[in-house]
């Protein structure tokens, strides 16, 4: 059984849909699921990342309406991205699982590509101190990420 939270998340895609962008209310929809906006706040915090492919924008005031943006960009432009900005400072296990599953819908990794990867980026595969891990899982998924640029800017099909 789904919890709530993958029900609204299942929701808000679903009636995204194909579009870019979905503008809501934040209270509306809280009513619709009959749990507290601060639910809402929750999914769209963790499900609709940039690491998953989403902005959120946000207005106070006039029923609290919120913005889901599908952020669509050229393969290329979206490994840059998030060799520059997204694994900078390290990366969890959760936001590396996050940027798998996006490379995946973009086509730039199979399944079974992104399932090995997300072995090889757990804490059990990561034979380091607690603290080392997030930057030890940077570097090897900015090392995928620089593999995978190349071989999209040599114009071969990574998937």
């Amino acid at each position: 059984m789904a919890n709530i939270s993958d029900l609204i998340e299942a929701f808000l895609l679903d009636t995204l849909g194909d579009d870019d962008t979905l503008s809501i209310s934040r209270n509306e929809l809280a009513n619709y699921f009959s749990c507290a906006p601060s639910q809402i706040n929750y999914v769209l915090s963790t499900r609709f990342t940039p690491e998953r492919g989403y902005a959120i924008e946000s207005r106070r005031g006039g029923g609290g309406f919120i913005t889901v943006v599908r952020i669509s960009q050229p393969p290329h432009e979206m490994l840059e991205e998030l060799i520059n900005h997204t694994i900078a400072e390290g990366l969890s296990y959760k936001s590396a699982c996050q940027i798998l599953d996006r490379m995946e819908a973009e086509d730039l990794l199979d399944d079974e590509g992104a399932r090995i990867l997300k072995v090889a980026l757990g804490d059990k595969a990561l034979v380091a101190p607690g603290v080392a891990k997030d930057g030890l899982r940077a570097g090897i998924m900015k090392s995928v990420l620089l593999y995978l640029l190349k071989m999209n800017d040599d114009g071969v099909q990574t998937r």
